[in-house]
């Protein structure tokens, strides 16, 4: 039987980018354009008598903007919903409401300056697309239930004082694709102060991480931070990887420090979990628990893989509480995951993993 197409609906005001947009994904033989349409109105229209797979909106359009629309959709008939913008560094702060309001994930509008660039927003787009049709989408008011189900004390209590630090430190390792953005949410808003350092690829475009961490910063009792080449990792804060560079651990005498690279996108994707994992298998071993989170593909599968085999111990998130459960999946198949846990269980995990070190380090 042959495979069924992905069904795309482009929401654009401007003719040239739905033109471009239809272009670059009717050349995917997985993919369809089944229409367009010029402004949320139009699109309603076209909703009422066919349901895409998939919907790649804008945030700026006449009649009503881009981030309305989402929330109708989200609260009536959830769809997955894709924004593409030319929203940058400025509007970053729109992008994260629109994960909030039901966004599976954002990409930048094509750029045809030069072949290379177009060639990477091309392939960029069309994996999003395959991602999100794939997405489990749920109306907003059951999405938000997990989030406030633990508090930092129902994770674990502190630990013992008076107790001597462990002579080499812990770390932990998060990689994370479609769903990412809120599932890291829910996850680092639990965690204590007294947390290991951590250090996380988030699947993300440039121009939107530092943003991204900001506003997870304001919500957290942990530091977070757009993670910048050559600075430690302390514990009580959290690096995120920049946007389209990759990031490595590297190991300094008994401590951590990131370092921040260029290069060719790995497992189709910079940042790469992949290379996030292979460094801390390398530089970390059995001092590192690796958390493999929601998306597609299998991005960091092999990472973890790497990291198990170094001794150190690995998490993947259930299916039930993915997004996607594309990349735990993989992982899970190929022996990288020693345990798989919901989503409002990893914070726990993490301290469980944390404090048991600890404790065996001062006995």
């Amino acid at each position: 039987m042959a495979k069924e197409k992905v069904r795309v609906l482009i929401v654009d005001d401007s003719a040239s980018v739905r033109q471009i947009l239809q272009s670059i994904l009717n050349d995917d033989p997985d993919i369809e354009v089944m229409g367009t349409a010029s402004d949320p109105f139009a699109a309603a229209r076209r909703l009422q008598n066919e349901i895409p797979d998939v919907i790649i909106l804008d945030i700026e359009m006449p009649k009503m903007d881009g981030m309305t629309f989402l929330r109708k959709i989200m609260a009536q008939r959830p769809i997955p919903v894709i924004i593409c913008s030319s929203l940058t560094e400025a509007g970053s702060n729109l992008m994260f409401e629109a994960f909030e309001a039901g966004a599976v994930d954002i990409v930048p509008k094509p750029k045809i300056d030069t072949r290379q660039a177009l060639l990477e927003c091309s392939t960029r787009l069309r994996e999003s697309v395959k991602s999100a049709a794939r997405a489990r989408v749920r109306p907003r008011t059951e999405r938000r239930l997990i989030e406030k189900k633990l508090t930092a004390d129902a994770i674990i209590p502190p630990p013992v004082q008076g107790r001597s630090r462990p002579t080499t430190e812990r770390i932990v390792c998060i990689g994370a694709s479609t769903g990412g953005t809120e599932a890291l949410n829910d996850v680092l808003e639990m965690l204590p102060q007294h947390c290991p350092g951590i250090v996380i690829v988030q699947h993300m475009p440039a121009g939107f991480t530092a943003a991204f961490a900001k506003r997870l910063d304001s919500v957290c009792q942990i530091r977070v931070k757009e993670a910048e080449d050559g600075e430690p990792v302390l514990p009580g804060c959290a690096y995120i990887a920049p946007g389209a560079r990759h990031m490595l651990l590297q190991r300094i005498g008994l401590r951590y420090q990131v370092a921040i690279k260029d290069g060719p996108p790995v497992s189709r994707h910079r940042p790469s979990v992949d290379v996030l994992f292979r460094s801390a298998a390398q530089h970390a071993g059995a001092n590192a628990l690796g958390v493999i989170m929601t998306g597609m593909g299998d991005d960091g599968a092999r990472g973890l893989l790497e990291m198990r085999k170094l001794g150190a111990a690995t998490r993947a998130q259930d299916e039930e509480s993915c997004v996607v459960f594309g990349m735990p999946k993989e992982a899970i198949a190929c022996g990288a995951v020693e345990k798989i846990v919901p989503l409002h269980h990893i914070p726990r995990e993490i301290m469980h993993w944390y404090q048991a070190a600890q404790l065996v380090t001062t006995s």
